[in-house]
């Protein structure tokens, strides 16, 4: 969806219209695309966390086995084709020729093998498969074969699922190192390399056209299909001043904006050199509470946070803007197939909320909110929890940090007095969300699991019994289970969804960011 949103505030601000996006390279003339993203990148290593920034710069490195189309169907990526046997049982999967890494070494099936099994064990859907799995090895260079235990019917979805961590195909020599340690070297075989010289956190991040790439012959869709480049060298300029980054964007100086905020779109909407994209996926803003150490790992302190908490003051406080915001008490997201509102709380009750505390005997422990004071789609998160959580009458702490040191530190189960937490979030997209099997929200294996760690060995039974049931009926049973549980534990607490608007320049076209913004595709007119 495309919509040019007409007027003249550049001109009315003074501002010159937006440029092309041609710069003087060693080489010449050579297209550069400058690009302000939502976030630092601080996180190289593909595997070691769900921050969408990771992704997205996967997204240019590497390439995957299968991706999702535009409709989220799972397409042949790096696989030229695969058989199944009749029994449903083995998977052969044969890699398209002539796929090379940056360092110039061939793609071969070793790496495929040796990146799925390092990535399936630090993923949620891929766990899932890896369990379901007898044996994965290669066939020869070019082949692998993938032999389940019983039917599993989600493999081609999960070898293209499109969320972080996303199954990317790394070198062997790269994944091989101890589990343990993050992968540092940035070598994947996608359609742009890495300039690991130019990078500077915090400031920019630089992609260059791989010239040995060879994309697919369907057009681009969703993450799957060609992915044609038509520029020489990508540019993320980390800007963290919101309103900085929508003028630049406003005069030329930049071509893309990943996440225009409301304020921002003040600015821009009325500029006829800038397009306003509301992107095919929404977000949804979650509060997750940590499990490990108290007070939250008192069932009813967590029911009282829940039962005072109201959507409407995130999202004014964070959105502002109604038109782009929506309350919704679905743990699957309003718009999945799995979408119900069986066991939420869909009015906050204060006063329950109180009651609940008193009963939990709370004893002033000490709540540690993380607030990422970088992430403009987030910044407002905290201070509206820290103002809740003391009028409920609790001690509240906020630390103050960056982004990247909030992924960092929620890792950490720790007591808050030896650098752990109480209170994290999560931003995201609602593509990560749609499903039980992938959604992170449900995961209950405890410390075993996703950030906050909480557990419920009935949620892990229902899940595996979703993943193996073919009947959409006894699904959506198993779906409404899992949500009294999600409710009644309180493995996390919806904050409401909104829409996501990526900016660019109107010479700018053939954008394509239904799922996730790329940089494939995408040309000067």
């Amino acid at each position: 969806m495309q919509a040019g949103l007409g007027g003249g505030a550049a001109l009315a601000a003074g501002l010159p219209l937006a440029a092309p996006a041609l710069a003087q390279g060693a080489g010449g003339n050579r297209r550069v695309l400058k690009a302000v993203m939502h976030a630092t990148l601080g996180v190289v290593d593909p595997y070691a966390t769900t921050a969408y920034i990771t992704r997205n710069h996967g997204y240019l490195v590497y390439d995957t086995l299968f991706a999702m189309d535009a409709q989220m169907r799972p397409q042949p990526q790096m696989v030229q084709d695969w058989t199944r046997s009749e029994d449903g049982l083995t998977y052969t999967f044969r890699l398209r020729e002539g796929l090379k890494f940056h360092d110039g070494a061939p793609v071969t099936s070793a790496d495929c093998v040796a990146s799925l099994s390092r990535w399936w064990r630090r993923d949620l859907m891929g766990t899932r498969l890896m369990n379901a799995t007898a044996s994965l090895e290669p066939v020869d260079d070019r082949s692998f074969r993938l032999v389940l235990k019983h039917p599993y019917g989600l493999v081609l979805e999960t070898l293209g699922k499109p969320g972080g961590p996303v199954p990317f195909i790394l070198p062997k020599r790269l994944v091989d190192i101890p589990a343990d340690q993050r992968i540092t070297e940035v070598v994947g075989s996608g359609p742009f390399r890495f300039v690991a010289s130019e990078y500077r956190s915090g400031d920019r991040v630089v992609y260059e056209r791989f010239s040995d790439y060879r994309p697919r012959s369907e057009p681009a869709s969703g993450l799957a299909g060609g992915k044609v480049v038509h520029f020489d060298r990508v540019e993320w300029l980390e800007i963290a001043d919101q309103q900085t980054a929508a003028n630049a964007l406003a005069t030329g100086e930049v071509q893309v904006m990943e996440n225009v905020g409301p304020d921002q779109m003040l600015l821009l909407r009325r500029n006829r050199q800038v397009v306003m994209r509301p992107r095919g996926i929404g977000n949804s803003l979650l509060m997750r509470l940590n499990w490990a150490q108290a007070p939250f790992n008192n069932k009813k302190v967590r029911q009282a946070v829940m039962m005072a908490v109201n959507q409407a003051d995130y999202l004014a406080a964070q959105i502002g803007d109604d038109s782009l915001s929506r309350e919704c008490h679905a743990f699957f997201t309003c718009d999945s197939p799995y979408a119900t509102e069986v066991g939420a709380v869909l009015k906050p009750d204060f006063a329950a909320a109180q009651r609940l505390l008193k009963e939990s005997g709370y004893n002033n422990e000490k709540v540690v909110i993380l607030h990422p004071a970088d992430l403009a789609s987030g910044s407002a998160l905290a201070p509206v929890t820290e103002q809740l959580l003391k009028k409920l009458g609790m001690n509240v702490q906020v630390d103050s940090m960056d982004w990247n040191s909030l992924l960092a530190r929620r890792n950490k189960p720790d007591p808050v007095e030896q650098g752990g937490w109480s209170i994290a979030w999560g931003i995201w997209s609602d593509l990560d969300l749609m499903s039980p099997i992938i959604n992170l929200n449900v995961d209950g294996r405890g410390r075993r699991g996703y950030i906050g760690w909480a557990e419920s060995a009935e949620m892990e039974r229902l899940r595996d019994a979703f993943a193996l049931e073919p009947d959409q009926a006894k699904q959506m049973q198993l779906v409404e289970q899992m949500q009294r549980i999600a409710f009644d534990e309180v493995f996390a607490i919806p904050l409401g969804s909104y829409k996501v608007i990526t900016g660019h320049v109107a010479s700018l076209r053939d954008v394509v960011a239904e799922q996730v913004l790329v940089f494939w595709n995408m040309k000067i007119a």
